[in-house]
């Protein structure tokens, strides 16, 4: 079993591997957090899509990567910012904007986990865990 102290850039760390390597999915130890995370994904359309399965009795979250007709990932890169040593935590008129809105920003907010447009547009803040382009 391992023990990882940041799930989170575990997760990232996971996905950007397996696209730097051309795989067509990647497993990652699941949480609600991580499939809250694949699903913004997966609505953002960066990857194709994502399950919750089952392997000798651990709960995995499997992602389905996503490449174009060049073979090339709509994810060119991921970037942890809020990291357990240091949270960042924003209000809602400080929430970057990702490549002047090309890229997303995944926050945690009151309301749950949302993109930093969406989080922009209810007028909530909260902390930033990744940016993604």
């Amino acid at each position: 079993m391992s023990l990882t102290t940041d799930p989170v850039a575990d997760f990232l760390s996971r996905v950007r591997n397996a696209i730097k390597a051309r795989h067509q999915k990647v497993d990652a130890p699941a949480s609600k957090l991580k499939t809250e995370l694949a699903r913004i994904l997966k609505e953002e359309g960066y990857i194709a899509n994502y399950k919750a399965v089952e392997e000798e009795g651990k709960k995995l979250i499997r992602v389905y990567l996503k490449y174009g007709s060049d073979n090339v990932s709509p994810i060119s890169n991921v970037t942890r910012i809020s990291r357990p040593g240091c949270r960042v935590y924003v209000g809602s008129k400080e929430i970057p904007r990702v490549l002047g809105g090309l890229g997303i920003s995944i926050l945690t907010t009151p309301k749950g986990v949302m993109t930093g447009r969406q989080a922009r547009k209810e007028g909530v803040g909260g902390e930033v865990l990744c940016e993604i382009y």
